[in-house]
């Protein structure tokens, strides 16, 4: 359906397409799926964050017991907290000043 779609829009929906072949019928994660999903699925953004509070941050919420699930939105936040903080982010960054 995005044929012509732009990077971004593509890259929006595969997320979304990603997510929703992982969800349960109700549209959600549970937290232990989402952290496999990230460790799987994100793992060249998340490489080498295991030091920073915020990473723990992150994943020790995922680890808690909890009945609660993930919905779309919640893992998109997940998404871009993760990128933010990650190493991979600032060596875009440098290839993108260095054009």
């Amino acid at each position: 359906a995005l044929r012509k779609g732009s990077d971004l829009e593509k890259a929006f929906a595969t997320a979304a397409l990603v997510y929703n072949n992982h969800a349960d019928p109700e549209g959600k994660l549970s937290k232990a799926e989402t952290k496999s999903l990230l460790q799987s699925q994100f793992c060249h953004f998340i490489q080498g964050q295991e030091n920073k509070p915020k990473y723990q941050e992150i994943i020790s919420s995922l680890d808690e017991e909890s009945e609660n699930k993930i919905n779309f939105e919640d893992f998109m936040i997940l998404l871009v907290s993760l990128t933010l903080m990650s190493d991979l982010l600032q060596e875009i960054k440098n290839v993108k000043t260095t054009k």
